[in-house]
């Protein structure tokens, strides 16, 4: 495959390797010539360079993954998450946002500048902008401890309508504001926010929130994504070809923005509000 995308030679971290998204990154920049380090709770099929278990809901695992991953590291790619249900708020939270933080802050000082991370956020993550003040003290903090204990005590401000969503506002909140420090040290930060795409927790996904309310989130492209769909505007994102791009949220959703900014979708009442 050819190298337009400059990943050649690089050192690729990919988190939630093993499956969807994560999964189809990690194949995407081994085929681009990419030496990648997947990073898993499951055993990882495709073929990398190397493979390392990761809990994100136990910063005892990040800390030993991290000294286990050798510097430089070009691009880190955040793709490990969890649907909501069966798991607990707290705990999707903990994977989605908390530990995820972590993970790339703790790498920061491995990536070089001109290095790039970007991570998935969701579709579920709109209107993040009017929420700041409710999660102001969450990003406040600067410790997995630290956050995790500003969520157990603030339950009903951290969880309204779910961890799920919780950690996608939180993503893109996160992601805005942290491009700052990041780009102090020449490195880019950005998230993607796919609509529903067809990975292996989407059943439990749909089961959880209502079928409908999750076809209610697709736009004028009238079907899930498949996660192929979502990794190449990922791998693009942290591509040297992008080098002017940080801070953003990449809206990978088939149109469903566009739609629910402009009152096009026929799925909500605008004259309602």
């Amino acid at each position: 495959m050819d190298d337009v995308l400059g990943y050649q030679g690089k050192h690729a971290v990919v988190t939630g390797a093993a499956s969807g998204m994560g999964e189809q990154v990690a194949r995407i920049c081994h085929e681009l010539g990419a030496n990648v380090t997947a990073l898993d709770l499951k055993p990882v099929s495709t073929p990398v360079k190397t493979s390392i278990t990761l809990d994100l809901l136990d910063p005892a695992s990040i800390d030993a993954v991290v000294e286990q991953i050798d510097g430089p590291v070009d691009a880190v790619f955040s793709c490990a998450g969890l649907p909501g249900p069966p798991f607990t708020d707290l705990q999707t939270g903990i994977v989605n946002f908390i530990g995820a933080r972590k993970l790339m802050e703790d790498l920061l000082p491995k990536i070089p500048e001109g290095g790039a991370v970007a991570c998935i956020a969701s579709g579920a993550g709109v209107g993040w902008q009017q929420e700041l003040a409710s999660y102001a003290p969450l990003l406040a903090t600067e410790t997995f401890e630290d956050a995790v204990a500003w969520c157990e005590a603030n339950p009903e401000v951290a969880f309204p309508m779910g961890g799920y969503r919780m950690s996608k506002v939180v993503m893109n909140q996160w992601v805005a504001a942290t491009c700052v420090k990041f780009g102090e040290r020449g490195v880019r930060l950005n998230c993607l926010n796919p609509g529903p795409t067809k990975t292996a927790m989407m059943p439990a996904f749909e089961e959880a929130a209502g079928k409908d309310v999750v076809e209610n989130a697709l736009g004028v492209i009238h079907r899930y994504s498949d996660p192929a769909e979502q990794a190449w505007p990922m791998v693009c994102l942290n591509s040297p070809r992008f080098s002017y791009v940080t801070g953003e949220a990449l809206w990978v959703d088939g149109g469903f923005l566009g739609m629910l900014s402009t009152g096009t979708h026929p799925g909500f009442n605008f004259d309602e509000g």
